[in-house]
């Protein structure tokens, strides 16, 4: 690579979401200059949330999607901890409505509720106050020609189509990426898409009353906790809004969404199942939202490689869709950006080294593909565990099974002499990847909510290795249980045996 010049290159970001506008301030910091291509209206317009709210599943950011805003824009992360509201734990409503708080950490640590559009449009705020970075909304990618280094899209608005010339390319295009499309022309890439056979629908919950006349609106649950209705084979989640309100989200079988097909239907089928949520969502309330906003599916993605060369990579949902039941989809997709704002830094990618046409610029290529090899596992690992953690959120909560297993976890947990934190390890991050730290007995939920210094495919294995202690132990316990009873009965028939 022979530099030919101290012009920024240009990178081009397809998507603006939080995952694009992300990629977009690391770009620009390194001194690319950078265009975002979004083909949705701006986010920041009165119908584009109206549209989001109708089938926006509310976020959950934890310490992985905060230390990868934190590694890049260190005065937006903290701007942005102050618009959010701190869950602590999973609050466990019963058939009967009965309450059971189950904290996430014992240290106090907590995920945060935050809007999917807030969020959109705060880190979209952050982006274009990042000196190289441009928004073109409603412009549409229509094929991207890599080897070339020219992309067409299609300006809505003006009704035409435009080449857009690039250096170097990123697909945040989501689900259903055209980046990613348009890479399989070029890559080998194995790829696999599956949709779950349960369908989500969102609800909301309004506000309360005001304390005293002209208050702000009052929680109408406990708004620091996660609510969640588990029902074996289906559940209701609320999560807490700034407003007062809450977002909540119905994940059933698709077959039982389809029983659901009169608003009597939907009436009786609520007042059975969730009998303490449905005076709090009202029954006309309800049947709004059912009638209003879509029923959607559930996808899982896996792709490999993630790259092409040195022209392009994807990341986010273009990259591992996943079931939103670990709440780490947004959290990855950051930490991807995270991850490959280092590998860049550490290959010393120069973004004012013009390439001369036809060659390749050997760093960048070197760190994308570093990225490719070094990401996949963890990818997978976390689809994976996302996929698991649904059985235990709409069922396993509610098992004598599941408490005892999670009373002894905590237990070993408790036993480690060493506690260490979110706050412990993020600054570190901002250099590492991963430190991979390991010490004594970790609850998987810690690990992969509380612990970003850990890569998912650690966390996996750790996991693994500590559920065979734990089923060891449940078996000793249970045999101890068995032959202690054996005991008590034998005591006992010899006494009746041996009675004059």
């Amino acid at each position: 690579m022979t530099a030919t010049g101290s012009n920024p290159r240009k990178a081009v970001v397809v998507g603006a979401g939080p995952v694009g506008c992300l990629a977009a301030m690391s770009l620009a910091k390194m001194g690319w200059a950078v265009d975002i291509y979004e083909g949705r209206p701006d986010m920041r317009l009165p119908s584009s949330k109206a549209a989001a709210q109708q089938r926006s599943i509310n976020l959950a950011i934890s310490a992985r999607g905060l230390a990868a805003i934190q590694a890049i824009d260190p005065g937006a992360a903290d701007r942005f901890l102050s618009t959010v509201i701190p869950m602590r734990g999973r609050m466990i409503h019963d058939a009967q409505g009965r309450l059971e708080s189950q904290p996430y950490d014992r240290d106090g640590q907590c995920i945060n509720s935050i809007g999917r559009a807030f969020l959109n449009e705060d880190l979209l705020k952050e982006a274009l106050c990042v000196p190289g970075i441009r928004v073109f909304f409603q412009h549409k990618v229509l094929s991207i020609d890599f080897d070339r280094r020219k992309m067409s899209v299609r300006n809505v608005e003006a009704a035409e189509d435009v080449d857009v010339s690039f250096d170097f390319c990123i697909g945040a295009d989501g689900s259903y990426s055209i980046v990613r499309r348009q890479l399989m022309r070029v890559v080998r890439m194995d790829y696999q898409q599956w949709y779950i056979p349960h369908d989500y629908i969102e609800l909301k919950m309004p506000a309360g009353p005001p304390k005293e006349p002209g208050g702000d609106p009052t929680f109408l649950l406990d708004p620091n906790h996660l609510h969640i209705w588990p029902r074996h084979t289906f559940m209701l989640i609320a999560l807490p809004n700034k407003d007062g309100t809450f977002t909540c989200t119905l994940f059933a079988p698709t077959a039982e969404f389809d029983r659901l097909d009169s608003d009597e239907a939907i009436v009786k089928w609520f007042q059975a199942n969730f009998p303490d949520a449905l005076p709090l969502i009202g029954e006309r309330a309800l049947l709004d939202d059912f009638h209003r906003n879509p029923r959607s599916a559930l996808m899982s993605i896996k792709a490999r490689p993630y790259h092409y060369k040195d022209r392009a990579i994807i990341l986010g949902d273009s990259a591992h869709a996943m079931v939103p039941f670990y709440g780490q989809g947004l959290n990855c997709g950051l930490e991807d950006v995270r991850v490959l704002d280092i590998l860049l830094r550490q290959a010393q990618v120069d973004a004012t080294s013009q390439v001369p046409e036809g060659e390749e610029d050997s760093r960048l290529a070197s760190a994308l593909a570093r990225y490719s090899e070094s990401r996949h596992e963890d990818l997978v690992a976390i689809c994976d565990l996302a996929m698991d953690n649904y059985v235990e959120m709409r069922h396993s909560v509610t098992t004598v099974a599941y408490r005892f297993r999670k009373a002894l976890d905590n237990l070993l947990y408790s036993l480690n002499r060493e506690h260490v934190t979110a706050k412990d390890v993020v600054p570190a991050l901002g250099e590492k990847t991963f430190t991979n730290a390991l010490s004594g007995w970790l609850p998987l939920y810690t690990m992969v909510t509380f612990r970003p210094d850990i890569s998912y495919s650690t966390v996996r294995r750790k996991f693994q290795r500590q559920t065979q202690v734990l089923e060891l132990a449940g078996w000793l316990s249970a045999g101890v249980v068995v032959g202690t009873v054996g005991i008590t009965c034998i005591t006992l028939l010899r006494r009746l045996y041996n009675r004059p």
